[in-house]
């Protein structure tokens, strides 16, 4: 049973229509013009499932009908009664929000057909969203907060990071698309997510989809969705992501991964905000903001040939860089203890520390994984140690340039025999300060150097600012 709105001038069509959907169960309110009926939704846009008015009215037509219901409730469902030859016009209704149209004459089949189609969508879309809001609501409250951290977790208080975070609160609001750019690993996810709360669609769903995850055979149901028996699994009909964003936020994480055929059907459902099912005729409207995000040089790609232009230009009304995290070192004690505390939490251990020379080690390292390996790295550490000090020893090989153990690793790449004495000299400080505990005396007697000597030597490796910009935080 649903609440429909049915507007028509003529007395023969409105009654018709009305008996038609009383008689399958449904409670129906008919109005002779669209003024009282516009009024009337305003009071109650969340109550009605469904609106059915005649394209030709006057004073107020189908079309004013559509948009200010739409103004009303973006999600609303309009179905428009059109007089034959009026198709082109019911097409350009469509296009502008209107669900579907029905022709002049038509028969109680018909009408009963579009309207239950129509409701199925309804409640689809009811279902997608609010398994959303669920989800969302269970990620919020194990985080602990709301729209109001959607930056601050966004780590960091560096000139890049911060200068990030401005240009999120600038653009949020905006409906405009988005493109953000970064190497994998470095947070693009993050900014996406922050980009949803922060705007007005904020209470629609947030709905992701990884490009470079999915075949590209399965993409375009993924994307649009699918008709029973439009290919040999499809057993029933199903909603594809942009129609579960519907109201709210489509993010397409690695967008350069999508093939040519591809581009082609994205490129038209962000000029013309339509689409169709895989398998399907008609016409979806969708009411959706996106935004993407690569880890390549869509503009590299572009002049390869591997990437469209014009898809590009479209994607790349906002362009968003986040930072890889070697440019933003000053943030990796931050990150590295919001890391472990979430580690901690997880394996349900007490509280651990980084001792001076792990901090060290982690910030003189360049990290391709970006922030995304720093997470593995600390949480395989919180694993690894013997007690509540992480040194050194319980990082893992790679950060540190070699194995475990006692001897010594050269760094890769070309290095000069300064830049090599130096490598050296600097784990075999990081090993003695981490075997000390700390305590710079004791260090400085296991490498046999005076404690002066010490001094120099670990504010020339940077070492000690490393614990000082720990504590200060």
């Amino acid at each position: 049973m649903a609440n429909i709105f049915v507007i028509d001038d003529n007395g023969t069509v409105r009654e018709g229509v009305s008996a038609v959907l009383e008689k399958a169960g449904h409670r129906v309110t008919s109005f002779t013009g669209g003024k009282l009926a516009i009024e009337e939704f305003a009071k109650r846009p969340d109550d009605i499932d469904m609106v059915i008015t005649d394209l030709k009215m006057e004073p107020v037509g189908g079309m004013e009908v559509l948009r200010e219901v739409r103004l009303l409730e973006p999600s609303a469902l309009v179905l428009l009664i059109t007089a034959h030859g009026s198709v082109k016009t019911a097409v350009e209704a469509m296009q502008q929000g209107a669900f579907d149209f029905i022709e002049k004459p038509f028969p109680a089949e018909l009408l009963r057909s579009k309207v239950q189609r129509c409701l199925e969508v309804r409640e689809e879309r009811k279902r997608g969203r609010k398994l959303e809001h669920e989800n969302d609501y269970l990620r919020r409250e194990l985080r602990g907060g709301g729209t109001d951290d959607a930056l601050a977790r966004i780590i960091g208080e560096s000139e890049p990071v911060v200068r990030l975070k401005r240009q999120i609160v600038k653009v949020a609001p905006s409906d405009a698309t988005v493109h953000i750019h970064g190497e994998s690993g470095s947070g693009k996810e993050l900014v996406a997510t922050a980009l949803h709360e922060l705007s007005g669609r904020r209470r629609g769903p947030l709905v992701k989809v990884n490009c470079g995850a999915i075949a590209d055979t399965l993409l375009e149901s993924e994307l649009f969705g699918h008709e029973k028996g439009a290919f040999t699994d499809a057993g029933r009909r199903r909603l594809g992501r942009f129609e579960l964003a519907d109201g709210g936020t489509l993010f397409l994480d690695e967008i350069g991964d999508v093939s040519p055929s591809m581009q082609v059907k994205l490129l038209r459902v962000l000029q013309d905000r339509t689409f169709e099912r895989v398998g399907g005729e008609r016409s979806i409207v969708c009411d959706v903001r996106v935004v993407t995000a690569t880890n390549k040089d869509l503009a590299a790609e572009v002049k390869a040939g591997r990437f469209r232009e014009d898809l590009y230009y479209r994607l790349n009304i906002i362009p968003l860089t986040v930072a890889p995290l070697r440019e933003r070192s000053g943030d990796i004690a931050a990150l590295a203890q919001h890391f472990l505390e979430r580690a901690l939490t997880k394996s349900r251990l007490p509280p651990h520390r980084l001792t001076e020379s792990a901090l060290a080690a982690l910030t003189s390292y360049r990290w391709p994984g970006n922030v995304r390996e720093l997470e593995n790295v600390i949480e395989q550490a919180v694993v690894l140690s013997d007690g509540p000090d992480i040194g050194v020893t319980d990082l893992s090989a790679h950060v540190l340039g070699g194995s475990r153990g006692d001897h010594l690793s050269l760094p890769e790449g070309d290095r000069s025999l300064p830049e090599l004495l130096d490598a050296i000299e600097r784990q075999l400080i990081l090993r003695a300060y981490d075997k000390a505990g700390g305590v710079k005396t004791e260090a400085a007697r296991l490498l046999g150097i005076k404690t002066p000597a010490l001094y120099y030597k670990l504010e020339k490796y940077g070492i000690g600012e490393v614990h000082s910009r720990s504590s200060e935080s």
